[in-house]
């Protein structure tokens, strides 16, 4: 039945489905085809990635490290310290103005080929299609006895969901603390009751998420299938149903006078991570994966009948469609649209300031502080001012500097009484403790600047020397 309201979309009223047999786990169907091929082909690397790049060192620094214990963050080759993370910060938006554009373009695709919930969650379905068999048979067995063959095939379906679970942990914990040293912490029973708590909740944490909980994340828990439809426009394509080709539907062909190419197979919904009816039009919980084209395609070309009864349509192209014009060619997809000119524009100023803030970031932290205790001393014929000075390198080949002192607005001889040449050592910060001294005709507090080189690096650090 449908009901049309103040907006122009046509409202679906969607019957209940029957209840689902034993606990109410409805069993996906797995197949192939395209989109899965293009899922193989987005989600294997990304899984290389994510569990090869915790182990890639350069010069022995970790490709991607958030090391807390040093301060550090180590990201492909660059060094930065906590004062960069607004870079970090912009990078989180530029991947979520990224994730917006697509959104605009070609609907959920990032949810349906890239998101590590579904990623994680097709791992799990496929280990419970070598275990425990087709989604077929999973589903006649659901409620028979859990014993024998079916006892040991539970077994070792939940003892892989465990195994892929805390290897996802450790990997996981690997990016925050290097993984050799994790891994040997964790063997030897030296690790922290800290770090052991961590892996047990993220590998708990993967493990209902993928293993139970599934779709439900998709359907209650994900914010974004709850705003995605704000960021459509008239011309994005999501995965939809042609009904104009598909109904009536029917079992059997010559059943009814003008049959659909629809036969009702209920495969689409079989095949469907979040369990929906994609003839049923747009929802919430779909994630765009493509599973139901696959489905419906492999049917038709058994039947004989052209593929593209689920494909990815636009509004504009559905309504071409119910205007009964299947002879003529569907709208095409416009490139310069309002909406995807304005995501994009986002996108390139948000990589600009990434860029920018990469290109000056942080390379010698320096903080230089007045001894509290004591303002000045007078020694001799001279005013002394008491410095403690704290550096921390950020470059890889910046090992040692000569530091020297020079007064901003005056011309007075200002030295130092301390080392003048400081090592740096690259994993912690250093302190040194220096004594600025002036004659003592100075008659007024000034300021000074302490500089720091090298033969290839200059960098300076204001102050305030302070006179009776």
């Amino acid at each position: 039945m449908q009901q049309q309201g103040n907006s122009e979309i046509p409202i679906t009223m969607i019957q209940e489905a029957p209840p689902l047999p034993g606990n109410g786990k409805f069993h996906v169907r797995l197949v192939e085809g395209f989109y899965q091929n293009l899922r193989r082909f987005t989600s294997w690397p990304m899984l290389a990635l994510f569990f090869g790049l915790v182990w890639v060192r350069i010069n022995g620094d970790p490709l991607v490290l958030f090391d807390f214990e040093s301060h550090r963050i180590f990201l492909f080759g660059a060094e930065f310290s906590w004062y960069d993370l607004p870079v970090l910060a912009g990078l989180l938006i530029a991947g979520a103005s990224l994730l917006f554009f697509m959104a605009v373009g070609w609907g959920r695709i990032w949810c349906g080929f890239a998101c590590p919930q579904s990623i994680w969650t097709w791992i799990f379905i496929r280990i419970e299609d070598w275990t425990e068999g087709r989604a077929a048979l999973r589903s006649k067995s659901e409620d028979k006895s859990l014993t024998g063959v079916r006892l040991v095939r539970r077994v070792l379906k939940h003892g892989l969901w465990l195994l892929v679970s805390v290897a996802t942990a450790i990997t996981f914990s690997g990016y925050f603390v290097p993984i050799e040293q994790l891994l040997q912490s964790i063997f030897s029973l030296e690790a922290s009751l800290f770090v052991f708590t961590w892996i047990i909740s993220m590998a708990l944490l993967t493990y209902f998420n993928a293993g139970l909980v599934r779709e439900k994340v998709c359907l209650h828990m994900c914010p974004y299938s709850r705003f995605q439809g704000v960021m459509f426009d008239e011309d994005t394509r999501t995965v939809a149903y042609n009904p104009l080709r598909g109904e009536p539907r029917t079992h059997l062909r010559g059943k009814e006078e003008n049959p659909g190419d629809c036969i009702d197979c209920g495969i689409c919904v079989q095949v469907c991570p979040t369990g929906i009816d994609i003839r049923d039009g747009l929802q919430a919980a779909c994630i765009d994966c493509g599973a139901c084209i696959d489905a419906c395609d492999n049917v038709m070309t058994k039947l004989g009948r052209p593929t593209g009864l689920i494909e990815f349509y636009s509004e504009k192209q559905l309504q071409a469609i119910e205007t009964n014009t299947p002879k003529e060619a569907p709208p095409k997809q416009p490139i310069l649209r309002p909406r995807l000119i304005a995501y994009m524009t986002i996108l390139i100023i948000t990589v600009w300031g990434v860029v920018y803030g990469m290109h000056n970031r942080t390379e010698l932290l320096i903080e230089v502080a007045r001894e509290r205790g004591q303002l000045y001393q007078v020694v001799g014929n001279e005013v002394c001012n008491s410095y403690q000075i704290e550096l921390e390198s950020f470059l890889p080949d910046l090992k040692q500097l000569s530091v020297s002192v020079q007064g901003v607005d005056s011309d007075q001889q200002f030295k130092l009484k301390g080392p003048a040449k400081i090592e740096l050592n690259k994993q912690n910060a250093i302190k040194i403790y220096q004594v600025c001294a002036v004659p003592s005709n100075l008659d007024k507090s000034t300021q000074i600047q302490f500089n720091f080189r090298n033969e290839t690096f200059y960098t300076y650090k204001a102050s305030t020397f302070l006179t009776p």
